[in-house]
């Protein structure tokens, strides 16, 4: 894919929405992904132990799943560019007062309740941007869109963590958290230019519980979604939940330094970015099958951190970015095809509150789960759980092809209808 080609009228980059939109995200995904490290950094070198560092961690967490319903439902009843703007200014707030509470003698829970409230910020700020791409692009450039959007993160994550530990070393994690909030004010300023399409066909909403519940119908009379989420439910509870709250520890602990924390991270981000805009040369009619063969590889990250060793977990962050890649290119766009588009906000919603929905509780939970069944056997029994769950979802109709059976079957009929028409 050549670079010129991207902006050449009609292309990616020709809108000059979507550049707002693509500018803003990688400012505040490096903001985000910086603000993280800091936090763990901050907390182990003040004394906290694993579980205090996995608590404050699932804080935000949990906020966000908690809430994101909510978020969803404003994405479709408001512009959704004024909902990112008031979830980006209240993070920005929030980070500000974060400088105050970030101290050695400052108790926890004064860190994990700003925290928390940082979350509610994602949990508004999360449906809005997944579904505002299709009021700003057309169809035939909207998986090119999708496939950026996720790269945006990756790429703000290869260099976010270095920033994250490089920041915290020479300028101290009060001055980070400042930097940190001034991207999402930068973020403000870049969406306010946005000139978004309108995409909610009612003048009059229903009562906002019914259209919460609506949401949710809709998910549930498409049970290949359902199972998706509720793979990826488990597999976050356990598998992502232990690699998020465990890598710093293990890598401080063994190597004595958080280098190694960095470069895993990057090496991730690296993975899935070349991952994702491969799999756009991906010609396919069964999408989930190799999304789910390529996110089996996922397993090699617990495992890496089962035997640490610098090079190998590094590689197996890598290993790990390369099996996330093809869920950029095929999840959003198979939400976008099949789900009615004054409902996408909150079916993104549900799809962000399922998946993560348990994972608070798992990194709450894996200190005192270690500290039992000791690290290694926790860490091999969540790389054979992953693989497990991998299996069980492709069985459930519609997964491999990530589309409604309904609509399988009639693409099969009239593919058939056409060889048989043919002299």
């Amino acid at each position: 894919m050549k670079l010129r080609a991207l902006f050449e009228p009609g292309a990616l980059f020709s809108f000059k929405d979507f550049r707002r939109l693509f500018l803003s995200s990688i400012i505040v995904t490096i903001g985000t992904t910086a603000f993280p490290m800091a936090l763990a950094i901050v907390i182990i070198d003040s004394g906290g132990s694993t579980t205090t560092l996995g608590l404050v961690m699932a804080a935000k967490v949990l906020s966000g799943t908690g809430f994101v319903v909510f978020g969803g439902v404003w994405a479709d009843r408001l512009k959704r560019k004024y909902v990112m703007i008031g979830a980006d200014l209240t993070r920005a707030f929030l980070v500000l007062i974060l400088i105050f509470v970030s101290g050695a003698n400052t108790p926890r829970y004064w860190m994990a309740l700003v925290v928390f409230l940082v979350g509610i910020g994602d949990a508004f700020g999360g449906p809005a941007s997944s579904a505002i791409i299709n009021t700003v692009l057309p169809d035939s450039v909207l998986q090119q869109g999708n496939v950026f959007r996720g790269a945006i993160s990756r790429i703000g994550g290869i260099i976010g963590p270095a920033i994250g530990v490089g920041l915290v070393a020479l300028i101290g994690a009060r001055l980070t958290f400042l930097l940190t909030a001034g991207a999402f004010l930068i973020s403000v300023a870049l969406l306010s230019g946005v000139k978004e399409s309108a995409h909610v066909s009612k003048e009059v909403h229903e009562p906002f519980i019914e259209e919460l519940k609506d949401g949710l119908r809709t998910v549930i009379e498409m049970p290949w979604i359902g199972a998706m989420i509720l793979m990826a439910t488990f597999q976050l509870l356990v598998v992502v939940a232990s690699e998020t709250v465990l890598l710093p520890v293990i890598t401080k602990r063994e190597f004595s330094t958080n280098t190694t924390m960095a470069a895993a991270s990057a090496a991730f981000a690296l993975g899935a970015t070349l991952c994702s805009f491969y799999s756009l040369r991906i010609k396919t009619n069964h999408p989930g099958r190799v999304s789910l063969l390529l996110w089996s590889l996922f397993a090699v990250i617990p495992l890496s951190l089962a035997w640490p060793d610098q090079r190998w977990i590094v590689i197996a962050y890598l290993i790990g970015g390369i099996s996330v890649g093809p869920w950029d290119a095929f999840w959003p766009i198979a939400l976008q095809r099949e789900v009615p588009k004054e409902k996408l906000g909150r079916v993104f919603a549900i799809d962000q509150a399922g998946s993560v929905g348990l994972m608070p509780l798992g990194m709450a939970l894996v200190g005192p789960v270690t500290n039992i069944f000791g690290e290694r056997n926790f860490l091999i029994f969540a790389a054979v759980l992953h693989l497990l769950v991998n299996i069980l979802v492709y069985r459930v109709p519609g997964v491999p092809e990530l589309k409604t059976p309904s609509r399988i079957s009639s693409a099969s009929v009239d593919s058939s209808n056409s060889e048989q028409e043919k002299p």
